[in-house]
């Protein structure tokens, strides 16, 4: 039995490709997984505050140390890291915004990318806390900018998720594009279709 962790980060609601094809993942999953447990966030309508100075003298505080001020700044961080690692997989529905993640999903990350809980640092460099685990991140983009695509330089979705878990010890990531979503109809008609082909095949294989 597994345990997904779920994030959507679409700031639209049902007209979200992200939202959509994550939803039909999951529902598929659960068909082939039916005791596997989904714990949900909407980021993208319940957006994550960004760090504050608090927070950060917390962050590179002991706990012993915390004065109630300390202690409510990363309330909010020590519950989502708990959520992050009470599983063993992760959905991500991930439009791209300006060649980039959403905002509200980088506030989301700058919460549980955090020393001494999913990280540690030393003299011979970063260890990720965060261990076997899988990853899968569908994302919808207005162009095309997918790996070995002419516009690849302009993808800071892929290599930056993959940096930023992999710094916490994420390394098992798959992506799902549905892209060139904005180059007309008949593009954005096959880009979705072949997306749900992979989305149904990844159920298999995920």
């Amino acid at each position: 039995m597994s345990h997904i962790l779920h994030l959507d980060t679409s700031a639209r609601a049902e007209r979200s490709i992200s939202r959509t094809l994550a939803y039909e993942f999951l529902t598929a999953w659960k068909d082939k997984h039916p005791d596997d447990i989904v714990t949900y966030r909407d980021l993208g309508h319940q957006a994550i505050p960004h760090v504050t100075e608090a927070w950060i003298a917390a962050a590179y505080s002991s706990p012993a140390d915390y004065t109630p001020e300390l202690q409510a700044a990363v309330r909010l961080s020590d519950e989502l890291i708990d959520e992050l690692l009470a599983a063993d997989r992760y959905i991500v529905g991930l439009p791209m915004y300006n060649f980039s993640v959403p905002s509200v999903f980088k506030a989301y990350i700058d919460q549980v990318v955090r020393v001494g809980r999913t990280f540690a640092v030393d003299s011979s460099g970063y260890t990720g806390l965060v261990k076997d685990r899988k990853m899968l991140v569908i994302t919808a983009q207005s162009g095309s900018y997918r790996p070995g695509t002419p516009m690849e330089a302009y993808n800071f979705h892929e290599p930056y998720l993959r940096a930023i878990f992999g710094l916490i010890g994420v390394t098992d990531i798959s992506f799902i594009y549905a892209d060139g979503l904005t180059m007309g109809d008949e593009a954005r008609e096959k880009s979705v279709a072949a997306a749900r082909v992979e989305v149904q095949s990844m159920t298999a294989t995920w």
